[in-house]
C-alpha cells in the first residue's frame, strides 16, 4: 500500500508491523529472519542505514554465523559510514569462508580506500571479482582494483581490469570509467573546442574576464582572507592541490561568492554551468611538486573547463592519450570522464578556474531528472 500511494507515513507503519513481528515471542526464527530483512531494507530505502544496521545486528544475535546476514550488515555499515564495523564484519566472514566473493570484494574495497593497502586490497579484490557473485563485481570494484595497480606501479595489469570492465558494459570504455552515465549514448572524446560544445559564448566571456577572475582568485589565496582547502579525494601521489568552490551541484556558495563578487557576477549568466548539478565551480591551485594520480570524474553528463589565470611552465595535463598544458587567460574544455592525470614541475602555483557545464547532448528533460552528484 505504501508503494502504490507512495506514501513514506504508511511506509513507516510498515516498518513498525515487522519489527513488532520480528519481536514476537516465539516467532518462527525463519519468520524473524524475513520480517527483520524487510525492515531493514525498507529503512535503508528511506536513508536509514544506521537504524538497519540495528536491526540486522539483532537479528544476528538470534541466527549468529549466518554468512548472507553478515554480508547485508556490512553494506548497512557502509552506507551509515561506520567503514570500521564494515571491515570488522567482513574480515569475519572472510575468515569462515574464505571464497565468499561478495565478502572479499567490499573488504579489498575498504583496505583499499580507507587504509590506501593496496597490495592487501589487490587479491580481495580480484577474487572478489573472479567469484562472479551477485555484487560483487560492482564497477566501484573494477575501478579501485585498477587504481590499486596503478598505484604500485603496474598501469598494464591496471589497464587490462578497465578493459575487462569495458567488456562487460561496466565501463564506458577502458579509458572512459565514469560510473554515474546518462541511460543514452552522448559524444564521448577527451578533448573539445569550444565550436564543439556549443558554448562558445560563455567561453568568450569567461576568457574576456580572464583578469578580473584572476585577481579576485588571488585574493582569495592570500593567507589572510583564506579560503581554500586541500583535496580531500586521495588523488595526489605527492605535493598539495587547493580549491575554493563558488558552486557545487547546481547551488552557489554564498560565502564563497561574496569573497569573489565579480567571478560570481560573470558566472552567474552561464546558466548551462550554474545549473549542471553534477558539476562544480571553484578555483583550483597547485603548488610545485604536485601529481595527481589517472583518475576519472564520476560521470559524462558533464563537460570541464579549464580557465588559465596563473600558468608558469612545466605544468601538464594528460586527458586520454593526449598531453597539453593550459595557458593564462585561455580557456581548455576536457572530458573528465576519461582518464585524466596532471604534473606540476615547474618553480611557482598554478591557479586556475574549473567551471563544469552540461554535456551539450543531454536534454532538458534529462537534466531535470538526473541526480546531483
Amino acid at each position: 500500500m505504501a508503494d502504490l500511494k507512495q506514501s513514506n507515513s504508511i511506509l513507516q507503519q510498515s516498518i513498525d508491523a515487522y519489527g513488532q513481528t520480528a519481536d514476537m515471542l516465539d516467532c518462527p526464527v525463519e519468520l524473524k529472519r524475513r520480517a527483520a530483512q524487510h525492515q531493514a531494507d525498507r529503512l535503508s530505502f528511506l536513508g536509514r542505514s544506521g537504524q538497519a544496521a540495528n536491526v540486522l545486528k539483532r537479528l544476528l544475535n538470534h541466527i549468529p554465523g549466518d554468512i548472507k546476514l553478515m554480508n547485508e550488515l556490512g553494506v548497512q555499515y557502509l552506507l551509515s559510514g561506520k567503514n570500521r564495523d564494515a571491515e570488522h564484519i567482513y574480515s569475519q566472514v572472510v575468515n569462515m569462508n574464505p571464497a565468499n566473493g561478495f565478502a572479499k570484494s567490499h573488504l579489498g574495497f575498504i583496505l583499499k580506500t580507507d587504509h590506501l593497502r593496496y597490495q592487501e586490497a589487490i587479491p580481495l579484490l580480484r577474487d572478489g571479482i573472479s567469484s562472479g557473485e551477485p555484487g560483487a563485481d560492482d564497477g566501484r570494484f573494477y575501478f579501485h582494483l585498477g587504481d590499486a595497480l596503478t598505484r604500485i606501479g603496474k598501469p598494464d595489469e591496471a589497464y587490462k581490469v578497465y578493459e575487462e570492465a569495458a567488456g562487460k558494459g561496466i565501463f564506458l570504455s577502458a579509458l572512459q570509467r565514469s560510473l554515474y552515465n546518462a541511460d543514452t549514448p552522448l559524444t564521448a572524446h577527451p578533448w573539445w573546442t569550444p565550436e564543439e560544445t556549443g558554448y562558445q559564448r560563455a567561453i568568450r566571456k569567461l576568457e574576456s574576464n580572464w583578469e578580473v577572475i584572476k585577481d579576485e582568485g588571488l585574493s582569495v589565496l592570500d593567507k589572510k582572507s583564506g579560503g581554500f582547502i586541500p583535496e580531500e579525494e586521495n588523488l595526489r601521489e605527492q605535493g598539495d592541490w587547493k580549491q575554493f568552490t563558488l558552486y557545487q551541484r547546481g547551488q552557489k556558495n554564498p560565502a564563497g561568492c561574496q569573497k569573489t563578487p565579480q567571478t560570481c557576477a560573470i558566472i552567474d549568466s552561464i546558466t548551462d554551468a550554474t545549473s549542471c548539478k553534477r558539476g562544480q565551480i571553484k578555483y583550483s591551485v597547485m603548488l610545485p611538486g604536485t601529481h595527481i594520480w589517472p583518475h576519472t570524474g564520476p560521470t559524462n553528463c558533464r563537460l570541464r573547463l579549464h580557465l588559465g589565470l596563473v600558468i608558469p611552465k612545466n605544468v601538464a595535463i594528460r586527458v586520454g592519450r593526449e598531453t597539453r598544458t593550459w595557458e593564462e587567460g585561455k580557456a581548455i574544455i576536457i572530458d573528465d570522464s576519461f582518464d585524466h592525470e596532471v604534473w606540476h614541475n615547474g618553480s611557482t602555483f598554478r591557479l586556475i578556474l574549473i567551471v563544469d557545464f552540461w554535456h551539450p547532448d543531454l536534454t532538458p528533460q534529462q537534466r531535470a531528472s538526473l541526480s546531483p552528484i
